[in-house]
């Protein structure tokens, strides 16, 4: 019982911390971007850029807020449920550092949507024309990579069978 409020205390800890950093840039975002002009960090490169977002990634899905909603809900509740099966060990750290990042991601935005109905994007890489976008999304691309790379280089075979069933949480 103990290890289970350190790893759900530790993981809303950190999560709290970063979707607060999230948000903090956002309304850095708000107060000194909007309705001026970029401010360029480095000429035809990258810029600060206010935008809002009332979809999802290259402005798809615009206005399907109950849609977002249910994703970010699915993503909080396998997250836990993960949490919940994943031995607390040293070894797993960065997984657990991975859905860190991808729960404040999700929450940093959801945020946004229910506050204000869209999210506020601002980091542009001018050079490749990127979509504007913000730190919350820096968090759910990071974990997907961490992800990809910790399944496919760093577990070994058999070492994520706690999340099928197949192994106890230690």
């Amino acid at each position: 019982m103990n290890s289970l409020w350190k790893r759900y205390g530790l993981f809303g800890l950190l999560t709290a911390l970063a979707v607060g950093l999230d948000q903090w840039t956002k309304r850095l975002a708000v107060e000194n971007l909007m309705g001026n002009g970029p401010f360029v960090i480095w000429d035809g490169v990258f810029e600060l850029l206010y935008s809002e977002n009332r979809g999802a990634a290259f402005g798809i899905l615009q206005g399907k807020h109950a849609f977002f909603f249910l994703v970010a809900a699915a993503v909080i509740v396998v997250v836990l449920l993960f949490l919940y099966r994943m031995p607390w060990s040293r070894r797993y750290m960065p997984l657990y550092f991975s859905m860190v990042l991808l729960t404040s991601g999700a929450v940093g935005n959801m945020i946004d949507r229910a506050v204000q109905g869209y999210v506020v994007d601002f980091l542009y890489f001018s050079l490749i024309d990127f979509p504007i976008f913000n730190v919350a999304d820096c968090y759910v691309v990071t974990a997907a990579v961490l992800l990809v790379l910790l399944t496919g280089f760093y577990y070994k075979e058999g070492e994520l069978d706690f999340f099928s069933g197949k192994e106890k949480a230690r």
